[in-house]
């Protein structure tokens, strides 16, 4: 498939409601926060696992759209694939020691890499572990998504109503309820931006058919994500940015100052606690000569 010949930019809203879009580990699964501004934080790599499972599901790991970051997957393994797929059967342990520094079968395992698994062209991937497998930088690459405005978490107490073994339901007195805690946000709308480079793209084969089903990803993963921990999570505006050409007609932060996402008249002195209570507009006449805007949501 032929790459894209265009550069884009996007702009990303989802919002959630009662739920954790996205848990720190590092401080006991809260919401991620901007500690100086109190604006939540959605990590881009949680982004982009969602776009890869929404793929995986999409296209059942259909030739050309298996994915290289699977759950629980083993990397070197999907490395000894493209290393059998290029012809390199039989090596020892000796000669696979030297495959690194054999840069025109790394290449080709490069490329067997990328025409197979959909997130490495699209994201690019380092896969030196083991076999050479090279490093790929993706064409598509998102930035960490922010509350528009600051959120509170709340810790909410939940009841067990069971025991995992009898020797705990022993201990306990009484019935078997045991105490937990659950960290939500009542409302977050989130904005994320993202870039599309065309000349990355002709370096790993990112087609218009993958861009397309990139759209279709952003627009539906939330669909097919749903658990007690995230509440509700939806996609509310895809805002595409797209050049005249490969290299591109004007900077990427231009575009994304011409999205403005305000409170909606008469909500200002409340908190959010749905989409309805914002607006979201776009300049289209502030777009620079040879960049046109569509909203795919």
């Amino acid at each position: 498939m032929t790459a894209i010949a265009h550069r884009y930019e996007f702009v990303y809203l989802f919002d959630v409601i009662n739920g954790n879009p996205n848990g720190d580990p590092d401080a006991g699964n809260l919401p991620r926060l901007d500690p100086e501004t109190n604006c939540g934080l959605v990590t881009d790599v949680a982004l982009k696992r969602k776009i890869r499972n929404f793929v995986a599901l999409d296209r059942s790991g259909g030739s050309g759209y298996a994915i290289y970051m699977q759950e629980k997957a083993i990397l070197n393994a999907q490395h000894l694939l493209g290393r059998e797929a290029v012809g390199l059967k039989n090596e020892s342990k000796e000669e696979l020691k030297k495959l690194p520094k054999d840069e025109a079968k790394a290449r080709e395992i490069t490329a067997w890499m990328c025409a197979n698994f959909f997130d490495v062209r699209t994201f690019g991937a380092v896969m030196t572990t083991g076999v050479n497998a090279g490093q790929v930088r993706g064409p598509v690459q998102l930035a960490f998504a922010t509350s528009v405005e600051p959120v509170l978490p709340l810790e909410i107490s939940i009841t067990r109503m069971a025991v995992t073994t009898a020797e705990e339901a022993e201990k306990q007195s009484g019935d078997n309820r045991t105490m937990g805690r659950k960290h939500i946000l009542p409302y977050g709308l989130y904005r994320a931006h993202g870039f599309v480079s065309a000349k990355l793209a002709e370096r790993t084969g990112f087609s218009d058919d993958d861009l397309q089903l990139l759209w279709n990803a952003l627009i539906n993963m939330f669909e097919h994500d749903r658990s007690a921990a995230r509440g509700e999570m939806a996609a509310r505006k895809l805002i595409v940015f797209e050049h005249e050409n490969a290299m591109g007609n004007a900077p990427a932060h231009v575009l994304f100052d011409a999205v403005k996402v305000q409170r909606a008249e008469g909500t200002e002195d409340r908190p959010a606690r749905g989409f309805a209570d914002y607006r979201v507009s776009v300049d289209a006449e502030a777009m620079p000569k040879g960049v046109s805007v569509r909203e795919l949501l």
